[in-house]
């Protein structure tokens, strides 16, 4: 049988890719530039030309593909119900699908689909401390307007949950709540990443509206980054409450924030100084 993933190469894509190779899978992974993917995922995986953003140009994607894989981004909330049904018409039988924060036109689509769903709703990804990396390697420094208890998930723990509701029996119809096993808050998060690369990385505070006008200013709309912003400032009780949903799904236990450090913390060192004459 053959899964298609959409998103393949975005932060949770391409964790569903690798895990559903190393359990057997043959995956077909959709990329916009597979000439740029190359040697990105695992020996095996196909690729394939396409977004899921626009379904009507994906000709053949669909083609002996039993089951999928979802991750709603931008600009998918329109033709996301279009996707779902394109799919289920070419024989797709079983869909997971990773939220977007909340029950849109997509996942709706899917829970009405008619077909076997999983609904994945991660909390806060591990990933988004990325967004400190040019600042801590610059100054030593990160700048937010809130510091909270969020249980972060690794994105290597998404792609295990779906992989495990796309090949396992018992997931049909359920929505699934991922966090990791502890919910640090900002301040503790920098120590954890400070341990790590060897360095003291500072806590500044900074105002809501300078928040907002810092994502306006790296390109994002007003409305989006007010929405971000916001979201920290009023965090649900599910965004910093630990449950076990990947252990019980995965057998085991979620991956810690230090393990995620472990894994990227060279991005967070800077650069070694060079001498004049060299």
């Amino acid at each position: 049988m053959t899964t298609l993933v959409t998103g393949a190469t975005g932060n949770t894509g391409r964790h569903v890719v690798a895990e559903l190779v190393r359990r057997g899978e043959h995956v077909r992974a959709l990329t916009r530039n597979p000439a740029a993917a190359e040697g990105r995922f695992p020996p095996g995986t196909e690729l394939v030309t396409g977004t899921h953003t626009a379904p009507g140009e994906l000709h053949g994607a669909f083609d002996g593909v039993s089951r999928l894989h979802i991750t709603v981004t931008a600009g998918l909330a329109e033709v996301g119900p279009e996707l779902v049904r394109r799919a289920v018409d070419a024989g797709v039988r079983r869909i997971t699908v990773v939220w977007g924060g909340g029950v849109g036109p997509v996942e709706q689509a899917v829970a009405d689909s008619g077909v076997e769903w999983t609904r994945l709703e991660p909390q806060e990804f591990m990933s988004n401390t990325l967004t400190w990396v040019e600042s801590i390697r610059a100054e030593g420094v990160v700048r937010e307007p809130y510091d909270f208890p969020s249980a972060l998930v690794h994105e290597a723990d998404i792609g295990a949950v779906a992989a495990a509701a796309l090949l396992d029996e018992g997931h049909a119809g359920r929505a699934y709540n991922l966090t990791g096993p502890e919910a640090p808050t900002s301040r503790e998060r920098l120590a954890i990443l400070s341990r790590a690369i060897g360095r003291d990385v500072t806590f500044v505070r900074i105002t809501h509206q300078q928040a907002v006008d810092r994502l306006i200013a790296d390109g994002v709309s007003r409305a989006d980054a007010e929405y971000v912003v916001g979201w920290y400032a009023s965090s649900s009780e599910e965004s910093k409450t630990v449950v076990d949903t990947v252990e019980r799904v995965t057998g085991r236990p979620a991956r810690t924030f230090a393990e995620w450090v472990a894994e990227h913390a060279d991005r967070f060192k800077a650069p070694p100084r060079t001498t004049a004459g060299n």
